[in-house]
């Protein structure tokens, strides 16, 4: 759909289509700094190329687990083509993501824990219920 369309032929709608998102979520994306508003030519603004791959940039970016202030960052970065500023954010992002991965690895097995010991066949007060205070 988009790569037989023109440079500067996407409305909005085609837009979050082509990035599996809702225009909301555009003009959200518009609101804080990371898609350009291009001006209204006959009335409907246009989009292109860029402004697709910058949308699923974004996507990926969050994926990745990036913020949207961080991913604000590295489209700056982008523009610059400055390598060694997008590996620390990332090597930053990495660090983040493997603490969060170690708390949940451990909530998951205290869970695993509470679970087993509140067997079906087992009396008395819940251990899951208890360890939540109820």
């Amino acid at each position: 759909m988009v790569q037989s369309q023109g440079l500067q032929e996407l409305t909005i709608g085609k837009l979050a289509a082509a990035g599996g998102v809702g225009v909301e979520t555009i003009r959200f994306y518009q609101r804080k700094g990371l898609l350009a508003t291009p001006k209204r030519l006959e009335g409907v603004r246009r989009y292109g190329g860029e402004d697709v791959r910058r949308l699923l940039f974004i996507k990926q970016a969050q994926a990745a687990g990036f913020t949207l202030e961080e991913i604000g960052q590295l489209l700056a970065l982008d523009a610059g083509h400055n390598r060694s500023a997008a590996r620390e954010l990332a090597k930053k992002k990495l660090e983040q993501l493997d603490a969060r991965i170690g708390e949940l690895n451990r909530a998951r097995e205290a869970l695993r824990k509470l679970v087993s010991e509140c067997a079906e066949d087992k009396t008395g007060p819940c251990p899951i219920l208890a360890s939540f205070g109820i």
